[in-house]
């Protein structure tokens, strides 16, 4: 049934319905697999050195040591956000090895894309420290917390309302770029829809199916966001 109302579609015949149907499940399981935990992990680790990079840069810290640390942090988000993530993988991947340093598919793809995240959402968390009113730090200091202690228990909180919805429109991009991970052979959802493609030499049925399968899942990410930021705004407004 489900193969006859696919073949009467514009453009579609019983044998792109049959490839449809059959390449459905590979992607999807794929997808749950491998795409959406890669994005989770990479997620992860980029807001380590996101939040890191961020509480570098605002420290007011005049010593050669912390100047020298601004100044990695400043080379390295400027690198990373002024070349594309696709050669940032691929550096990782293919251009390692030539100093002996190899690294499997998935680590690899990990680490290109922590390193991107952290460098985009660094600027998003900065952004989101600093609207916090300094006097709030004065208020810390001033009951005799130290600066980490102020960050995690004063600051953090109000920071963390104000980067949700730039953080989690980050994730749900990087969840669609783990496509690009299929250049360093790990099998996630893209490339087993070009594995699905080659097979059949007719690529248009199941590049649509797979933008449409990337699409529900980014749908429901927008679902969790919306309930995410709804969530913080009742809290905040307590």
């Amino acid at each position: 049934m489900l193969n006859n109302f696919l073949a009467s579609l514009p453009f579609m015949t019983e044998t792109r319905a049959e490839l449809v149907i059959n390449g459905f499940l590979p992607m999807v399981k794929a997808a749950v697999l491998v795409s959406v935990p890669l994005a989770i992990v990479s997620f992860f680790f980029g807001m380590i050195i996101a939040v890191t990079v961020a509480l570098i840069r605002i420290n007011q810290s005049n010593s050669i040591f912390h100047r020298f640390l601004v100044f990695f942090v400043k080379s390295y988000v400027s690198l990373i956000r002024g070349t594309p993530m696709l050669v940032q993988i691929s550096v990782v991947f293919y251009g390692l090895p030539a100093l002996n340093i190899f690294i499997d598919p998935v680590p690899a793809a990990i680490i290109g894309f922590s390193l991107n995240v952290g460098a985009y959402g660094s600027e998003t968390v900065r952004a989101a420290i600093s609207s916090v009113p300094k006097g709030q730090w004065e208020a810390g200091f001033t009951i005799g917390m130290t600066y980490f202690q102020t960050f995690r228990r004063i600051i953090a909180p109000q920071a963390f309302r104000v980067a949700v919805p730039p953080l989690s429109n980050s994730f749900i991009g990087l969840f669609k770029d783990t496509s690009l991970a299929s250049v360093v052979t790990v099998t996630e959802m893209f490339r087993v829809a070009q594995q699905i493609a080659n097979s059949s030499y007719d690529f248009l049925p199941v590049y649509i199916e797979a933008g449409l399968i990337y699409w529900c899942f980014c749908f429901v990410l927008f679902i969790i966001q919306s309930r995410v930021e709804k969530r913080m705004d009742r809290y905040v407004a307590r």
